[in-house]
């Protein structure tokens, strides 16, 4: 059944705390409209998206082209960011495929992770990144559990930027910046801003 792009973003925004559409958000979720329409027409599964995208993560153990690594972490997050749309786009959007896609991003994130370790991320800040960004989505699945809508605010570290912190360490790394060390405790830094807004917002609804 084919939707209005209104439609689509009324829904998405619906599924995401009521977060207002604009600027790089009303820019992507133009994109995904129209990839979730084609998907459909070769009748491709929310789920199907989802389980190719942590493939993507899972091979960059077998690569060594610093190139081949970002493309796929590219890929991987565009993956992420399509099989919600189509999940939408179909009305197929279920409990169960958001705890998929919930699992599914929170190893693909510790596969970019351990790949940057070995692009000389330090370890201890690669661990603190991760377990900074799953209880900051942690607490999101939880509410939403709980019965309360999804927590609508965006932060400095929501996924996107994620990858782009790991495409920085790639271009680090490749063109031979020994800065990974400092940009890698820059990140963090603003992964603790993000969980403190999670966790306010969480707060002023719970209370």
């Amino acid at each position: 059944m084919r939707i209005s792009r209104t439609e689509f973003n009324q829904r998405w925004s619906a599924l995401h705390g009521d977060v207002e559409i604009q600027g790089v958000i009303a820019g992507w979720l133009a994109i995904s409209y129209y990839l979730a329409r084609i998907l459909s027409f070769f009748r491709v599964s929310p789920n199907f998206v989802t389980f190719i995208g942590l493939l993507a993560s899972l091979s960059l153990f077998y690569i060594d082209a610093v190139v081949i690594i970002a493309l796929l972490i590219l890929f991987s997050l565009i993956c992420d960011g399509v099989d919600g749309s189509l999940a939408i786009y179909q009305n197929r959007t279920s409990r169960l495929g958001s705890l998929y896609d919930t699992l599914a991003d929170r190893i693909s994130e510790a596969c970019w992770l351990t790949i940057a370790y070995y692009l000389l991320v330090p370890v201890q800040y690669a661990i603190a990144i991760w377990v900074l960004s799953a209880t900051q989505e942690y607490a999101r699945t939880r509410l939403a559990s709980m019965g309360y809508s999804e927590i609508g605010v965006v932060t400095p570290t929501e996924r996107p930027m994620r990858a782009i912190f790991m495409f920085l360490i790639i271009f680090l790394y490749y063109f031979g910046f020994e800065i990974t060390e400092q940009v890698a405790i820059g990140f963090i830094a603003l992964q603790v801003v993000s969980f403190l807004m999670v966790m306010k917002m969480a707060r002023s609804i719970l209370r």
